[in-house]
């Protein structure tokens, strides 16, 4: 032991240095594999091919035509875009200039992506042809309009126009393909802004760290066992928690992405077997689409295919329908401020021996924290202690670590209440099982994950309240076979009053992005408290009891 007052011999002249030090950012992941496997190829998409030495020198393009822009640290640089080689790029070229990379949902509609816009001060932002039309009304609301570089991807063959002042290949061109970038000063520095869905009034802004994206992006290697020089397709949108750190994923796994702009069962199939495709990943409806499709569109695939859902709840019948079909399903599960995936499902041998229905069951759990995520537990959110391992007692989700984020952008009081106690509040509720395994068992504030998008339950009864015949309305989930969950609503017309539930439907499809509208719409009085308070759990029962009867 150190005597007292003498100090600690492994810290005396021994300092940190740039020989023995550097801040970990996943930026250095591309300019390795350019250097180590230049010629292989990076990106496909269509009959578009970028080599790992061509996709860095476009990454580079792009970080130069920023910077002489006078984009630099701190700024934003917002992007709308499908799953194309642009926003891939974009991944690596505007933290390369020091900026901050804000991949918008192309799902939401003119007045969320405004806000996003604005909140998030976009300096210039990167946009598809196909989202032209959202994307115009969006810049007609914002306060400050950035400056606006189009993506005409030749694969795109539907409508839209151009916004922007340049095409984004125009705009590369000009840049410096050996554009001399940095990795920060500091691996806590920003690298992306991921904006929530907005569960109660504004979508919040999360903001991730360089440190973070590059454990995470190591991390998705270790935890699916991902060989060297993977073929991933994008299945998954690169603006979801930032394709959950992959597009860094397979710059350090010096693979291949072929990228895909929309969903598509036939289409799938056909790259899997074109491109002999390892790996994808995706909310639990895209990998129900595979499974009822045309068996004969499977026919050919022989290689092994690795797939990965995230879901609060996948369905039994999924993770089956996953394994009936060959395909081996890793079940992971995250959230927006956990960079996406921050746990896994870790399966053992034994498990092989339990009959199929067993199987789904223990594979549909959430599972264990990520190797790079350092802590997660079930607390009592008020007493801050864990829940005994017992299956049944509930508590919150919480994380600790470095895949965790910063916290959110101008917003100290919610960041301070999602790290009360040292710890991230997730609000889904579970309980611990006895062998260590988390299990989520309910959401707090009322979310409903559809298709692998959330939608807040309150932001629809918002919307329900405003036709002129509603008195009461609450908003809950029903389980889909397809979707997951689908929004259903129970509304209370006034006295007097009619309304149908296409009527009711197309109200809510004319005030929300259409993926939030409800599928369902029930009339009747809708059951409250003393006090007025919706009985949302009533409601639940409800649903759960007619999906039974089904």
């Amino acid at each position: 032991m150190t005597a007292p007052g003498t100090a600690n011999p492994y810290e005396r002249d021994l300092d940190k240095n740039p020989g023995n030090y550097a801040p970990l950012t996943p930026l250095t992941f591309i300019e390795r594999a350019a250097h180590v496997y230049p010629d292989r190829l990076a990106v496909i998409h269509g009959t578009r091919r970028f080599t790992w030495a061509e996709t860095y020198a476009r990454c580079r393009r792009l970080a130069s035509a920023l910077a002489r822009r006078g984009i630099g640290v701190g700024d934003t640089v917002a992007v709308m875009l499908a799953n194309t080689p642009e926003m891939n790029e974009c991944h690596f070229g505007v933290p390369m200039t020091g900026a901050v990379l804000n991949t918008l949902n192309t799902r939401l509609d003119a007045e969320a992506i405004a806000f996003m816009l604005d909140h998030g001060e976009a300096k210039v932002l990167i946009t598809d042809r196909e989202f032209s039309d959202t994307v115009a009304r969006a810049l007609e609301k914002v306060t400050t309009r950035p400056f606006v570089v189009d993506v005409d991807d030749p694969e795109h063959t539907g409508p839209g126009s151009r916004l922007g002042q340049v095409e984004y290949e125009t705009f590369i061109a000009s840049g410096d393909p050996e554009f001399p970038w940095r990795p920060p000063a500091d691996e806590w520095n920003a690298i992306s802004l991921n904006y929530t869905s907005g569960t109660t009034g504004n979508p919040k802004g999360v903001v991730y760290h360089h440190r973070g994206a590059y454990l995470n992006g190591v991390g998705n290697i270790l935890t699916w066992g991902m060989p060297q020089h993977a073929v991933y397709l994008w299945t998954l949108p690169m603006f979801h928690c930032n394709g959950w750190c992959f597009p860094w994923t397979m710059a350090a796994n010096a693979g291949t992405s072929v990228c895909l702009r929309k969903i598509d069962a036939a289409l799938i199939f056909r790259l899997m077997k074109e491109h002999r495709v390892t790996h994808y990943c995706g909310a639990p409806i895209v990998h129900t689409t595979l499974i009822n499709a045309e068996p004969a569109l499977r026919e050919g695939i022989s290689h092994r295919v690795s797939a990965m859902v995230a879901a609060a709840a996948p369905p039994a019948t999924m993770i089956e329908g996953m394994e009936r079909i060959g395909f081996d399903l890793t079940h992971v599960y995250g959230l927006t401020e956990t960079y996406g995936p921050a746990t896994v499902c870790a399966k053992h041998e034994e498990w092989k021996d339990l009959d199929i229905a067993r199987r789904a069951e223990r594979n549909g759990r959430q599972g264990v924290r990520y190797l790079v995520e350092e802590g997660l537990t079930v607390m009592d959110p008020e007493t801050m202690t864990p829940t005994p391992p017992d299956g049944q007692t509930m508590g919150e989700i919480m994380f600790r670590g470095n895949i965790t984020m910063k916290g959110y952008l101008k917003n100290p009081k919610a960041t301070h209440e999602a790290f009360a106690g040292g710890w991230f509040h997730s609000g889904d509720l579970a309980v611990m099982q006895p062998d260590g395994y988390v299990k989520i068992k309910d959401r707090a504030k009322d979310i409903i994950i559809s298709g692998g998008e959330n939608i807040s339950s309150l932001e629809v009864e918002d919307v329900l309240y405003r036709h002129p015949a509603v008195l009461a309305a609450a908003v809950v989930a029903r389980p889909d076979p397809k979707w997951g969950e689908i929004p259903c609503a129970f509304v209370e017309l006034k006295p007097g009053a009619e309304a149908t539930e296409a009527e009711m439907i197309e109200h809510c499809r004319a005030h929300l992005a259409h993926f939030k509208a409800p599928r369902a719409v029930l009339f009747g009085v809708v059951p409250k408290t003393s006090t007025g308070k919706l009985q949302k759990f009533v409601l639940r029962e409800q649903v759960q009891s007619a999906q039974a009867i089904e």
